[in-house]
């Protein structure tokens, strides 16, 4: 596949964060295929927060391309990456970061309003939010339950739930399983797969844990992709 064909795409970026001698992140190339799943590799201080966050905008590389969907990161200003980021990337998040008050409906439905052509292709959002959790596993009426409620397995579904509605082209999942037992994360993954398949989404995985390895297209490690000016980020 030729560069068309990519979602993610970073080349010769280099980040330093203030106050360092040195670059904190530097990444010669790093490119995802539509449609391919990803498991990206590093322990704590590896600079996988900072790659992420570069990723999806909220810092800037000092030099180099980071793209998503075709779209330089960089070209845009502040509030232009903040609609791209909620059009172009569904995130799930380490600590899920629900509204634990608002209810399992409202949550999953929240991106949509900060991105209309997610929310473009949805003849109803409530029952798309709805078939996302049933496909998900979590029962019929969940819906209406506060999120903050529902168990962490449960909690972590919702999650994915709102990364995936509205069918974004890019879902990172930063760490999403380490607050669950063994069967729950592979029972977690296997819907997350489904459910990114059914989609046509493109999955980066940030992870520790090398276990998963095997069910994913692809497996990288942040030393493969950051050159010798990494020091920890």
């Amino acid at each position: 596949m030729g560069d068309a064909a990519l979602i993610l795409d970073l080349k010769d970026v280099r980040y330093r964060w203030p106050g360092r001698s040195t670059f904190a992140l530097s990444v010669p190339r790093f490119s995802l295929q539509a449609g391919e799943t990803v498991l990206l590799l590093g322990e704590s201080g590896s600079g996988k927060s900072t790659l992420l966050s570069l990723i999806c905008g909220t810092i800037v590389t000092q030099s180099g391309v980071v793209s998503v969907a075709g779209k330089s990161i960089a070209a845009l200003s502040a509030g232009q990456r903040d609609t791209f980021r909620a059009e172009q990337i569904g995130l799930i998040f380490q600590q899920f970061n629900l509204l634990p008050y608002a209810s399992v409906e409202d949550n999953i439905l929240l991106p949509l309003q900060f991105a209309p052509d997610r929310r473009a292709g949805i003849a109803s959002p409530q029952a798309e939010a709805a078939r996302l959790c049933r496909d998900l596993g979590l029962p019929a009426d969940v819906m209406k339950a506060g999120a903050g409620t529902l168990s962490v397995g449960q909690q972590q579904r919702v999650a994915a739930a709102r990364a995936l509605i509205g069918s974004p082209p890019l879902i990172i999942a930063d760490e999403p399983t380490s607050a669950l037992d063994a069967a729950t994360q592979t029972a977690f993954l296997d819907l997350l797969f489904a459910q990114s398949k059914n989609n046509g989404t493109t999955l980066l995985m940030v992870s520790h844990d090398a276990r998963f390895g095997t069910q994913f297209d692809r497996v990288v490690h942040m030393s493969e992709i950051a050159s010798d000016e990494v020091e920890a980020a």
